[in-house]
């Protein structure tokens, strides 16, 4: 489904190569649960963000199903994007003018689904994350792990096929980071979501069959886990 090749990113300093990523080869198949580990500055958040077409490398190929996603042209990739993908991004990027509800509601949009249906689906994540009290106010009226809350929701309305997730658990307590990961879980089990999560948190990569270890910029290992911590 992913397929990433000889794929690099860097950064000129002082007329030299900086490397953020260096010569990445990786296939990611539909279904899959993968975690993506290793120390900050790995390069973790830039190989996501390029596999969520946010940014591109200066060398390498992408193939998300049979289109290659750099010789798209941006209205393309933009369409592949929000057809395909969910992202939780570990700054949140919530639409600070907009309201929780709205902010939620985003994504149908793009995807043109009708009013009293939108209507519905927004109602009921809101209920589901019990953030229904939450639904007018915007997100500079909220706490950091509220706007994390709203960035998953907004993520996961659409059933995206592929859902990639930037710390999703970093400002959620434990129990609430739990609940996130048993839901990521049942997504990828029950209803085939691929899904690709950076963290930090031994315990929440044990979730992922995969464990891809970066260590400068570079795939240093790869671990195969149980699927789910016992």
């Amino acid at each position: 489904m992913i397929e990433l090749q000889h794929l690099s990113k860097w950064y000129q300093v002082s007329g030299k190569p900086s490397f953020i990523l260096k010569d990445i080869n990786l296939v990611i198949n539909e279904g899959e649960f993968v975690s993506i580990m290793g120390p900050s500055g790995s390069g973790k958040s830039t190989l996501l963000n390029i596999i969520g077409m946010l940014d591109r490398p200066n060398e390498g190929t992408y193939h998300f199903g049979e289109e290659s996603v750099f010789d798209l042209r941006e209205k393309q990739r933009t369409e592949l994007y929000k057809k395909n993908i969910g992202f939780i991004f570990q700054a949140y990027h919530l639409i600070d003018e907009l309201t929780v509800y709205e902010n939620i509601e985003t994504p149908l949009l793009y995807q043109n689904v009708k009013g009293s249906d939108r209507k519905a689906m927004v109602s009921d994540m809101l209920d589901k994350f019990q953030i229904v009290g939450k639904k007018d106010l915007f997100p500079s009226q909220l706490s950091g792990g509220q706007q994390q809350l709203v960035g998953i929701v907004r993520a996961l309305i659409a059933r995206p096929k592929v859902l990639l997730a930037d710390e999703p658990t970093g400002n959620l307590n434990s129990r609430q980071g739990e609940e996130i990961m048993e839901l990521f879980h049942k997504l990828n089990t029950e209803e085939g979501m691929t899904i690709i999560q950076v963290t930090h948190a031994e315990k929440n990569a044990e979730y992922g069959s995969r464990i891809i270890h970066l260590l400068d910029g570079r795939v240093e290992h790869i671990t195969r886990s149980s699927a789910k911590p016992v």
